[in-house]
């Protein structure tokens, strides 16, 4: 006879989904995702470059830099055009990427879908009153994220 724990469901979400749920449930997101006409190891190996994407696609990141490494969790530095600086925590595998600093999170994922792959990009703000503004503030950052996934798209 099983235990109790043997008869519970399961419900795995792949990188994507995950995401997305990440950025539907954090208030002060912006998010986008797209079917791309080209393989995963081609499109992840272009997204996980994150000291050359990031700046390319995200255009208050003048530089993105990895610090340090342990395995899938780094550290990185990016500083602004403007010359503010910000440390980011980075999980970084094979199909995802999540980075956060202290007034920012952001994220990338990305699944084989047929011949294709499904690849999503999300980022928002972390500060106080964020929760409040919610409604206010997703509208103004889904274009961003829109116009980094086609910054993102374009090179493929």
């Amino acid at each position: 006879m099983g235990t109790l724990t043997d008869s519970w469901p399961v419900a795995a979400l792949d990188p994507v989904r995950r995401l997305r749920v990440i950025a539907r449930t954090t208030p002060g997101t912006g998010y986008a995702e797209q079917l791309i006409d080209a393989p995963f190891e081609q499109v992840w190996a272009l997204a996980s470059d994150l000291e050359r994407q990031l700046p390319m696609l995200i255009t208050d990141i003048r530089s993105f830099t990895v610090a340090a490494a342990g395995g899938e969790r780094l550290e990185a530095r990016a500083r602004s055009p403007l010359g503010m600086r910000a440390r980011f925590d980075v999980v970084l595998r094979p199909g995802w990427c999540l980075m956060q600093s202290r007034f920012v999170l952001g994220g990338m994922a990305a699944v084989p879908e047929g011949e294709g792959t499904r690849f999503a990009f999300f980022g928002g703000l972390r500060l106080p009153g964020v929760r409040f503004a919610d409604g206010a503030l997703r509208p103004l950052l889904a274009p961003p994220a829109a116009r980094a996934l086609k910054r993102f798209t374009d090179q493929l």
